[in-house]
């Protein structure tokens, strides 16, 4: 590099703002129990003005960004770049087969790589909105309390777990009267007999506890309450909820079934249609479905893209006051039909 252009470039970086991103590093995968299992990638952030902070991303955002990019400075000839185009980094391509832990734990190089490029990228580049807002720490990515940070450690450190002492006579806890086989990972499985550990009620029908070694969601029908959890972990008290739940029905000509679907997610989330017909085919062991939501006149309407699916989370917001539902429920639920049942539907012009 000639030296005016170094002299320039090194000027254009002592210009730019402290709180833009320079480094960043994966410090650690997390797995995710939302509309479906997926792993998040847990980045470490730190800017020209020498903070840090964490960030939590998955795959599909790191795709989205650079389709962004590209379509906004990748040159039409490779060889030929214009005055603002650049050559970005490649980034690894998607798998769709194969155990989600292994490939988010093989994609950790490739992904530190990429973003170690993509921020090494001319001045300009790194003022991008895109940019900005992919490394930006949102309120979700502030109040999230990351699990383990295995990456940043050094390899020499031990870290000493100390068990609080437990009375288990003393703790909230339930008998499992009934056998009960969870639909997902967030749901236990339980055997009649078995005492569970209870930690807090999700909602109404819910609780969450721990059983042998494992920790999740079960319904409260199945199970004998012994010690009930105190007032303060009741769910009508607030605070930070582990679940949100969803209030889903299947429409079928012998009636309708109704299920709490709960997930690590927050409120606010927006699911693709693909992941709302994985779930509630995984819900209700049904494949050949549909996916409705009722409109405020109370017709059903049928979702067939995603489009439709951010309309049911907007009218299903713009009603919220009208119906009162549990702090820790989504605003809007889902009817799932039959795909070939078209007398559901209000067909009057």
């Amino acid at each position: 590099m000639s030296l005016p252009q170094q002299l320039r470039d090194e000027s254009d970086f002592d210009q730019l703002p402290d709180d833009i991103p320079i480094t960043a590093t994966i410090a650690d995968t997390e797995e995710k129990k939302g509309f479906i299992d997926y792993y998040m990638f847990v980045i470490e952030v730190k800017t020209k003005g020498r903070s840090k902070y964490l960030i939590y991303r998955r795959y599909r955002e790191f795709f989205n960004l650079h389709q962004i990019l590209e379509s906004r400075y990748s040159p039409e000839d490779p060889d030929k770049p214009g005055p603002n185009t650049c050559i970005l980094p490649s980034i690894p391509g998607k798998v769709f087969i194969g155990n989600k832990k292994e490939i988010a734990e093989s994609r950790i190089p490739e992904l530190n790589t990429y973003m170690k490029k993509l921020l090494g990228l001319p001045t300009w580049l790194l003022l991008d909105e895109a940019v900005r807002m992919f490394f930006y720490q949102t309120d979700l990515d502030s109040q999230h309390q990351p699990q383990a940070l295995r990456r940043l450690r050094p390899p020499t450190r031990k870290v000493k777990t100390v068990k609080p002492s437990t009375d288990l006579f003393s703790s909230p806890r339930a008998e499992v009267m009934f056998d009960f086989r969870g639909n997902n990972k967030a749901e236990l499985n339980l055997k009649r007999g078995e005492v569970i550990f209870l930690l807090r009620r999700v909602n109404t029908d819910w609780l969450e506890g721990t059983v042998n070694n494992q920790t999740g969601i079960f319904p409260e029908s199945f199970v004998k309450i012994i010690k009930p959890l105190p007032e303060s972990d009741s769910e009508s008290e607030g605070g930070g909820h582990t679940y949100s739940c969803l209030r889903c029905y299947l429409l079928t000509p012998s009636g309708v079934e109704t299920r709490d679907v709960c997930v690590q997610e927050d409120l606010t989330i927006q699911p693709t249609y693909k992941d709302l017909m994985s779930r509630m085919r995984d819900v209700f062991k049904v494949d050949d479905i549909a996916v409705n939501y009722r409109d405020p006149e109370g017709d059903l309407i049928r979702i067939l893209d995603n489009e439709d699916v951010q309309l049911m989370i907007r009218e299903g917001r713009g009603q919220q006051g009208a119906v009162k539902r549990p702090v820790n429920q989504f605003p809007w639920e889902l009817h799932v039909t039959m795909a070939s049942d078209f007398s559901v539907y209000n067909n009057e012009a």
